[in-house]
């Protein structure tokens, strides 16, 4: 039954609260400062030793620069090989049954808060709506808090319009700096009466029964698991060629390469909707960054750090793909910014870090979240390099790729891209997609795409840390006609879940969560 929209007021202390915890109680995992004093000090140390390296004697400081590039790109790929491997030799999804989903008596399911942090949406905010109204979990003990700026108004009207249930109720976030999700995420949180949390975005279809599976796989994996990660797919892949390209970089991502991380012990980047998180867990970790442009990757890493664990559940939500070459960079530059963030922060005490994670975790974290954005915006002087080679045969290039960098390289460029373009023709074979496989054998262009981004996330990382680049939704076709149809994800996860394994210091009262 439909009902009048409730609207919640701004609380000023609410508002204190969501921008200002983490930044006061615990300063060095907050990103409202992009570098340390002595981060400042150790990048001036890094590019003073360059000047007077390229002063002395310029070939041979380019050289080591050049090898310390190619080591990292030879790194990257082969975790990425060593992460795939992983990932099709035994997939590390946890899967619930629909049978088992629909087992769980109504009055033995835990109270869910589900989070929806929309600006500027009025024109989907109806059919957000409507997805979330589809899913399956009993009304008395679901509560869905629709996150809007006060000064949108827009949007507020959209949403009284569609007349959303009873349980559904509009929070009014007070305008304040920073304008960002987890702002608004912080804010709804301290409304929230459930014991397990989920989020999701403006444009999100989730399967209708992901949150009893949510419930089911967190009492039978292990109590440090405190998170999970539903996969991400997009509705609309066949509108143009940037969809589809989008689309098959997410199944690698989310069907191959993060499942696969999570199962080695993460520490996972999290997507920044349909992660489900115990309420407690994500409290005493101090819930989001304000200042974060990716507060999901940041809450991934922080989990870790604390002695959590997250698992990849085999369920769905889709969204819309960016099919507007602008809107994507804007989109994608914002990511990446949120990836050096998120990096920067967490090495501000490497040694430290490197300890709670572990060395494997340790490595695997640079090269996630630190190497995607740098490589990403590395990329473009190699090719040029390339290019000018292969054209003008110009004699500065050959004396900065001695053999060992040469045929590093060689094997980035060859075999690394290849591997790249083989992942994504796997996944979309494994998820039942062949219509993307022309689209595959384009990424060239898709990572070019990336590398314009990445320049453009270098940039406002110095001159804008925390704004939040607005993505626009709504872009595919009213019709319908490229959505999914009746696509299915064919999975070949077991049954049983698997436990991720102990934690060093995890709160054993979050284990009663979902119980």
């Amino acid at each position: 039954m439909a009902a009048q929209v409730e609207s919640v007021l701004g609380d000023d202390n609410a508002l204190e609260q969501s921008v200002r915890w983490l930044r006061d109680n615990a300063p060095e995992m907050s990103a409202y400062r992009t570098l340390t004093h002595g981060q400042i000090c150790i990048l001036a140390g890094f590019v003073a030793a360059i000047a007077v390296g390229l002063v002395a004697n310029a070939r041979v400081t380019i050289v080591v620069l050049n090898l310390l590039v190619t080591a990292l790109y030879v790194a990257a790929f082969a975790y990425k090989l060593l992460l795939a491997r992983r990932a099709l030799m035994h997939p590390p999804l946890v899967t619930v049954s629909d049978e088992e989903a629909m087992s769980l008596p109504d009055g033995d399911l835990p109270m869910y808060t589900v989070l929806v942090a929309a600006y500027r949406e009025a024109g989907v905010i109806g059919r957000t709506i409507k997805a979330i109204d589809a899913l399956d979990y009993p009304r008395d003990r679901i509560e869905v808090l629709l996150l809007l700026e006060e000064d949108d108004a827009a949007t507020l009207a959209a949403a009284e319009a569609a007349r959303p249930p009873a349980y559904m109720q509009v929070i009014r976030v007070p305008r304040a700096q920073p304008l960002t999700k987890p702002k608004a995420c912080n804010y709804g949180l301290q409304f929230a009466r459930g014991q397990l949390v989920t989020i999701y975005d403006a444009e999100d279809r989730p399967e209708s029964l992901q949150l009893r599976r949510a419930v089911a796989a967190f009492r039978r994996l292990h109590w440090s698991v405190a998170c999970l990660q539903a996969r991400l797919e997009y509705h609309n892949p066949k509108q143009n060629l940037i969809t589809r390209l989008f689309t098959a970089e997410y199944l690698t991502w989310f069907s191959l390469l993060l499942p696969a991380l999570a199962d080695r012990g993460g520490p996972v980047p999290l997507g920044g909707t349909s992660m489900h998180v115990k309420r407690i867990v994500v409290e005493a970790v101090g819930s989001w960054d304000p200042y974060n442009v990716t507060e999901d990757a940041d809450l991934g890493i922080r989990l870790q750090r604390m002695g959590y664990r997250t698992a990849i559940l085999n369920s769905v939500t889709y969204e819309e793909a960016n099919s507007d070459f602008v809107n994507w960079v804007k989109q994608r530059s914002r990511w990446y910014k949120g990836y050096l963030q998120t990096w920067l922060v967490h090495m501000r005490h490497p040694a430290l870090l490197r300890k709670q994670l572990g060395t494997e975790a340790f490595a695997a974290f640079t090269l996630t979240v630190g190497a995607t954005p740098l490589i990403a915006f590395l990329n473009p002087i190699f090719w040029a390099l390339t290019i000018l080679w292969f054209g003008t045969r110009a004699n500065f290039i050959q004396p900065i790729f001695p053999p060992s960098v040469y045929y590093a390289g060689m094997f980035c460029m060859v075999f690394g891209n290849f591997i790249v373009i083989y992942l994504n023709a796997i996944a979309i074979r494994a998820t039942g997609r062949p219509e993307l496989l022309g689209a595959v054998l384009l990424s060239p262009l898709y990572w070019v795409m990336m590398s314009v981004a990445a320049v453009k996330a270098f940039i406002q990382l110095m001159v804008a840390p925390y704004f939040w680049e607005k993505t626009t939704h709504g872009l595919e076709p009213a019709t319908g006609a490229t959505g999914t149809g009746s696509v299915q994800f064919h999975s070949q996860a077991p049954e049983h879940g698997r436990g991720l394994g102990a934690s060093n210091r995890p709160d054993r009262e979050a284990a009663a969560v979902g119980q």
